[in-house]
Order: structure tokens, then sequence, then C-alpha cells
């Protein structure tokens, strides 16, 4: 595959994964990042709470993207990657520790809720 089709795939991806991200949390700012804007790294998917880095491909490198998440994210930002082989259902991957303090999160809004 060219590179031109190669970045055609990642970017229609992108854009699958802003539409997802919009249905999930309506009313949120999510959209497309830029690389490299003012000398410093965005994710490719900017929203709230995240800080997502999408592969896309034959094989792409799942340590890799999580490892460029973490080097780039602010403090504020869950780093997370979001990998699709070809042809294959895209998946989510982030630390243990991020993913147990979104679930910890998450139970208390529930308990409270149910109270």
């Amino acid at each position: 595959m060219s590179g031109a089709s190669s970045r055609l795939k990642g970017a229609q991806f992108e854009r699958q994964l802003v539409r997802a991200f919009r249905r999930v949390m309506p009313g949120a700012k999510v959209r497309r990042g830029l690389q490299a804007r003012g000398g410093h790294e965005v994710a490719d998917i900017d929203c709230p709470v995240f800080w997502v880095e999408a592969k896309r491909g034959r094989k792409p490198n799942v340590r890799a993207a999580l490892t460029q998440a973490h080097e780039t994210a602010p403090e504020h930002r869950i780093p997370m990657a979001v990998i699709r082989e070809d042809h294959r259902p895209a998946f989510a991957v982030m630390e243990l520790d991020d993913l147990f303090e979104l679930i910890e999160e998450w139970w208390q809004l529930r308990t409270r809720e149910a109270a």
C-alpha cells in the first residue's frame, strides 16, 4: 500500500472514531487532532477525558501506539490507543491503572445515582 493510501485509510478511521465518540458523548467537543500544531503534539482524536492515538493497518504496533499516547498526553487526559487491524473489529487499549481509575469513578457515580 502506498503512503498516500495508508494516510487516507488512517484519516478515514479517525473520522469514524470521531463519529463514534460524538454518539456516546453527546454535546462534547470531539474532533480530529492536527499533528504537531504549534510545536507540540496533539491527539489523533481530540475529546474530553481521553487522549486517543488511532492506528489502522495490517498489523499496527499496539504497544508503540499506547506509548505514544502516554508520552504526549497532558496530565488531565487518560491516554488510550484505538487499534483496527485490516478486516478485524477495532479495540481500545489503556494502562490498567487508568482503567481502574475510570471504573472507580463510574462506580461512585452509579452508586450515588442508585441511592
